[in-house]
């Protein structure tokens, strides 16, 4: 089976991330997806970020529980600290020898990949899927076409980063975030919010 790896924070998962999940499965790129939440490094936690690991896993099952071929992953927290991409995918083939692992990443990642750890290593034993960025240019040398794959998926500029300051600053994240998470956020006061569930 071919599965694609959606990694990150998700510090709340919002509707761009649901939006290219869909996207990616909906094209037929992979056959699931599964939302890696990663853990939050806490020497980086802020008073903005300052959210338990278990809300932020329960946010994300709440939108992948829906979608069809989607699901979340707490995988991550099982692996040693910190834990980087290389280390997690091997890991994840290593438990799934038969499935095939597709990583899938922005594309102002893919502009930077060749800094990330054991990048040629990751190019060599796993496909990855580019989903477009706003102001960075997605080009995939002839050579790795066949590895590194550019999904045409609608480019959604929303930030985890701008919803958590809309909260600390009172205002309402409706329509920034699925109509679950709005709620989880507002019923348990999460990021500063101080909204009550509408």
């Amino acid at each position: 089976m071919r599965i694609g790896i959606f990694g990150g924070s998700f510090d709340p998962i919002h509707i761009g991330h649901a939006i290219i999940a869909q996207h990616v499965i909906g094209c037929g790129a992979v056959d699931r997806l599964w939302f890696m939440v990663s853990p939050v490094n806490p020497l980086k936690v802020d008073k903005e970020r300052n959210v338990a690991d278990t809300d932020r896993l329960r946010m994300v099952e709440k939108v992948s529980r829906p979608m069809e071929g989607v699901e979340t992953s707490a995988f991550e927290f099982t692996m040693p600290k910190p834990s980087y991409t290389i280390d997690t995918l091997n890991a994840l083939q290593a438990k799934f020898p038969d499935d095939e692992f597709y990583l899938v990443i922005g594309g102002d990642n893919w502009e930077v990949f060749g800094k990330w750890r054991n990048s040629e290593e990751i190019l060599a034993k796993y496909h990855i899927l580019v989903y477009p960025r706003l102001g960075h240019e997605v080009v995939i040398p002839e050579d790795l076409r066949d590895r590194v794959q550019l999904v045409d998926a609608p480019i959604i500029e929303l930030s985890s980063t701008q919803i958590r300051e809309r909260l600390r600053l009172g205002d309402s994240v409706r329509y920034y975030v699925p109509d679950e998470v709005y709620h989880y956020i507002n019923r348990n006061h999460l990021y500063n919010s101080t909204k009550t569930t509408e």
